[in-house]
């Protein structure tokens, strides 16, 4: 068997940083992942500034790595930054901009996207960052496509996320498209947070606290739904199990996953078929009959749509069989 190969990532640190914001790449992508020839990663935590770094949670952080850790690194994660201050400094904007136009995969976690931004890697690009600091953002960065309300955006080369948890969301999501979905899976159980949580999903969700029956009713349909994947569905068939109209239902639906259903049932579907590709020999028909897009042909469109590769290459790339 070969050796698998190892991602370099440089987690940008700064004078003032979130102990919480510089941990999330680290948990994700920072201790020993290869397991049965897994994805293994070099994490460097680096910064501009010299000497320990202040946060404010009243202690300092040591980081062994300067700007030249972006030099050769594959991917480059901006976990942070600030939403006001004086200007970055230009050779920390300049390595950015080196490692892009090198091929580096960017991240921009939280607030990390009004780094990039100001170094012009967004401009004319979807982008999000934490909801609050929205306007800010908007303001300062008219040329960004901003998506507000979103939990990531991948637009390729580049990735950004909204606050606190989406940055986990965002790192998993990257180990997913990059080592498969059970590598992913894998580093979620580690960590007990969802290993998949579908960028487009709300940010936040403004809410009354529904009656414990309509909780339960709403819980146990998503779980029938998650194990019925195969079935067809229709909004007033959902509506009827939990004995709710399709518009209550269509609030109550959007209130409890952050989405749509078509979009929610897309999703989960697309989760099931990487784990079926990746840990099944089975041919694409049956892939696609039990993941719930009734035809190959379907699948394919579906699954090139979302991971801009085919059912065949997918599985030729993370089969663990």
């Amino acid at each position: 068997m070969s050796t698998p190969s190892i991602d370099v990532i440089a987690v940008l640190a700064f004078d003032g940083i979130s102990p919480f914001h510089l941990s999330v790449p680290s948990l994700v992508f920072g201790e020993e992942r290869a397991v049965d020839g897994g994805p293994r990663f070099e994490v460097r935590v680096c910064a501009a500034d010299r000497g320990p770094l202040r946060t404010p949670a009243g202690f300092t952080v040591e980081v062994p790595y300067g700007l030249e850790a972006l030099d050769d690194a594959d991917i480059v994660i901006v976990p942070s930054w600030r939403e006001s201050g004086p200007p970055a400094p230009p050779e920390l904007l300049e390595a950015l901009r080196a490692a892009h136009r090198r091929g580096a995969v960017l991240v921009g976690l939280c607030l990390g996207a009004f780094l990039l931004a100001e170094a012009g890697l967004l401009d004319g690009r979807a982008a999000t960052t934490h909801w609050y600091a929205v306007p800010s953002f908007a303001e300062r960065f008219p040329l960004v496509k901003l998506q507000p309300d979103v939990l990531y955006v991948d637009d390729g080369d580049v990735l950004t996320s909204a606050g606190t948890v989406a940055g986990i969301d965002c790192c998993l999501h990257l180990l997913r498209v990059r080592h498969g979905a059970e590598a992913a899976n894998r580093a979620g159980r580690r960590m007990v947070v969802a290993p998949h949580r579908q960028g487009g999903q709300a940010q936040y969700i403004e809410q009354p606290v529904r009656a414990p029956a309509e909780r339960d009713r709403m819980g146990q349909l998503l779980e029938w739904l998650g194990a019925n994947l195969d079935a067809p569905h229709t909004l007033d068939g959902l509506a009827g199990r939990t004995l709710m109209s399709r518009r209550t239902f269509t609030r109550h639906f959007r209130q409890a996953t952050g989405t749509t259903v078509g979009q929610w049932l897309q999703g989960q579907r697309l989760a099931l078929a990487q784990r079926l590709l990746e840990g099944t020999g089975r041919p694409i028909e049956a892939v696609a009959a039990e993941a719930g897009f009734g035809s190959a042909v379907s699948l394919r469109q579906s699954f090139r749509a979302a991971f801009g590769v085919s059912p065949t290459a997918y599985r030729r790339q993370f089969s663990v069989l």
